[in-house]
C-alpha cells in the first residue's frame, strides 16, 4: 500500500511538473486536458499560478493549410524534424519529445537571429494532423532535407520554400539567414543529438 501511494505521489509530481513545462512554454488548456490526466480545475490553478492570469479561451487551430505557406512551413519543418529525432532515434516519449523538440527550436531561431513563427500550439496540433495521416514529409531534391506537405502531394523532383522563396521573400540578409539557417534536417539531427547528450 505504502509503494502503491509513494508511486502515485511520484507520478502526480511528475504531472505538475510536467504541467508547468508546458504552460511555461505556451501551451494552452486544451493542449494540457489532451496531454496529462490532471483534473481540470487543479490545472487551471497551476496555470494562473505559473501565468499570473487565467488561461484564455476560444478554438485552436484546425486547417493543416497553415503550415503550407512559406516561412511557417519552413519552421514547422524545422520543429517537425527535430521531433521525430527525438522520439525515434534519442527514445523520447511523445510529450518529451514535444516540449524538448519545441525548446530547440526556440534555441535554434534565437541562436539564428530569426521571430519564431511557431507557437507550442501548433507544433502540437501539427503532430496530431501527422498522428491522423493529413500530412508527409516530402524531400527536397536540392538540400536533401525534408519538409512538411499534404498527403499524397508529389514525392518527386520538389524542392522546399528555404531553396526555392516566393518572389514577395525577397532577398534581404534575414531571408536569406533564414534560408541558410532552417533549410534541411541535417541541423535538427545535429542539435538534437547535442541537447540528447547533455540529458543524458
Amino acid at each position: 500500500m505504502t509503494t502503491l501511494l509513494k508511486k502515485s505521489l511520484t507520478e502526480d509530481a511528475q504531472e505538475v511538473f510536467r504541467a508547468i513545462a508546458l504552460i511555461k512554454l505556451g501551451a494552452r488548456m486544451q493542449v494540457l486536458e489532451s496531454e496529462l490526466t490532471l483534473s481540470r480545475d487543479r490545472m487551471i490553478r497551476i496555470y494562473r499560478e505559473v501565468k499570473g492570469a487565467s488561461p484564455p479561451k476560444g478554438m485552436l487551430p484546425f486547417s493543416a493549410d497553415w503550415y503550407m505557406t512559406w516561412l511557417a512551413n519552413i519552421h514547422a519543418s524545422l520543429f517537425y524534424n527535430t521531433y521525430l529525432f527525438l522520439k525515434h532515434e534519442a527514445g523520447c516519449s511523445h510529450l518529451d519529445a514535444l516540449t524538448k523538440g519545441y525548446q530547440l527550436y526556440l534555441e535554434h531561431c534565437d541562436h539564428s537571429g530569426v521571430e519564431a513563427v511557431l507557437d507550442l500550439t501548433r507544433a502540437w496540433t501539427l503532430v496530431r494532423f501527422f498522428d491522423a495521416g493529413m500530412l508527409q514529409m516530402t524531400r527536397c531534391c536540392r538540400c536533401t532535407g525534408k519538409f512538411i506537405a499534404h498527403k499524397h502531394d508529389l514525392q518527386r523532383n520538389v524542392v522546399c520554400g528555404a531553396c526555392q522563396p516566393p518572389s514577395r521573400a525577397g532577398k534581404t540578409k534575414k531571408a536569406a539567414a533564414l534560408a541558410a539557417a532552417l533549410a534541411v534536417d541535417t541541423q535538427a539531427d545535429a542539435e538534437s543529438r547535442d541537447f540528447n547528450s547533455h540529458a543524458a
